[in-house]
């Protein structure tokens, strides 16, 4: 339950146990979510590009050139890409050349082409696919940093230290960016459960302290879930279609150029003017450097109808009458559409549509909200 790490504590809160309270104050209400077959309007499929030995952010050489990697981060790369890439940027300053050539135009590839031009680089970005076409915009997407991202007997001390600088780095800067250019705002989330949750979820041990924050617990007759309580907490909600455009927009008006290029061998990058390169190819990155690890995690969304009136997300092991219970389901609300996921099918390179899984995610939520009071 990777985004119940990452809440606010809400009005008037008494605490109980260290990163857990429980809320004194009336019932929450919320507007109804309008789930049902008839109200889909698409399903999307993305591919994310998962190592179970966590993220690639390393230099090395390629000839005369700088190669640095950029890759690798599972279901967080919306959530680490600024952490990430200012930190290859910072890589890339250790030569002398200002020309850089990024690979990649997913969030990965954005980012890191915007740090480098913050820091003086001129910067072409390669890439074969585009927004709205790229594995970032198959994304939910939230501020979930430790989502498909690491198994934890593949961490090293090392390694951690890594991702908690990345996750420092990125979190301040999406919530600078919060506001109607980039699709980034706060949104209440709520994971109805019948049991009382764990006051530290596993994922806070890999988070540093300024991204753990507590969650609160609704009692009963607090809130409307059909179970007896529901943990309460405040997301990053971010919008991949507003989100990517803009910051496409951003390299463009900074002096980038985007062209469409495809890379088969790193033979191929040797021809490139530019000496410095970035790889922010995600899971382009096993055919093209041949990473013996990297893999797919598919993840499927169903996008209904949006309501204007719904700014709130859930997620957690919703039961249904048609699902085994304890199956994890998660939704959005945007701009685009009522988001609804909840699917990771491991090292699955299909992008046809699961059927199972499709009526799966969508009974779940049927369920739940039809249960709502």
């Amino acid at each position: 339950m990777a985004l119940l790490a990452f809440g606010l504590s809400g009005c008037a809160p008494r605490r109980t146990t260290p990163g857990l309270t429980t809320s004194v104050r009336p019932p929450v209400h919320l507007a109804h979510v309008n789930v049902g077959w008839d109200r889909i309007i698409r399903a999307t499929v993305g591919l994310r590009p998962h190592r179970p030995s966590g993220f690639v952010l390393r230099a090395e050489k390629l000839d005369d050139k700088m190669l640095v990697h950029n890759f690798g981060h599972g279901g967080s790369g919306m959530s680490l890409s600024w952490g990430t890439s200012q930190m290859a940027a910072e890589l890339a300053l250790q030569q002398p050349d200002r020309r850089a050539a990024v690979l990649g135009c997913g969030v990965v590839g954005l980012t890191s082409a915007r740090q480098l031009q913050r820091r003086g680089f001129d910067v072409t970005i390669y890439a074969e696919k585009v927004p709205p076409d790229t594995t970032s915009n198959m994304s939910l997407a939230g501020f979930t940093p430790t989502s498909g991202l690491v198994a934890n007997e593949n961490r090293t001390p090392e390694w951690d230290a890594q991702f908690r600088q990345a996750v420092t780095i990125a979190y301040r800067q999406l919530q600078l960016l919060a506001g109607p250019k980039y699709g980034i705002s706060w949104v209440y989330n709520y994971s109805p459960t019948d049991e009382r949750p764990n006051p530290q979820p596993v994922e806070n041990a890999l988070l540093p302290d300024s991204a753990r924050t507590g969650n609160v617990v609704l009692e009963p007759g607090q809130h409307p879930f059909p179970t007896k309580y529901a943990i309460e907490s405040e997301q990053l909600r971010i919008e991949p279609s507003i989100y990517l455009d803009a910051l496409v927009q951003d390299v463009l008006a900074s002096g980038g150029k985007i062209k469409i290029r495809k890379f088969e061998t790193p033979r191929d990058l040797m021809a490139m003017e530019e000496n410095v390169i970035i790889n922010g190819t995600g899971l382009g990155a096993k055919a093209l450097f041949g990473d013996p690890d990297l893999m797919p995690l598919k993840g499927q969304l169903i996008v209904m109808i949006p309501q204007e009136e719904v700014n709130f997300a859930t997620n957690g092991a919703l039961p249904s009458a048609n699902t085994p219970p304890g199956v994890f389901v998660h939704m959005m609300p945007r701009r685009d559409g009522i988001i609804l996921g909840g699917t990771s099918e491991r090292n699955v390179w299909t992008t046809d549509i699961n059927e199972v899984e499709r009526k799966r995610v969508v009974d779940a939520h049927v369920a739940l909200y039809g249960a709502m009071r």
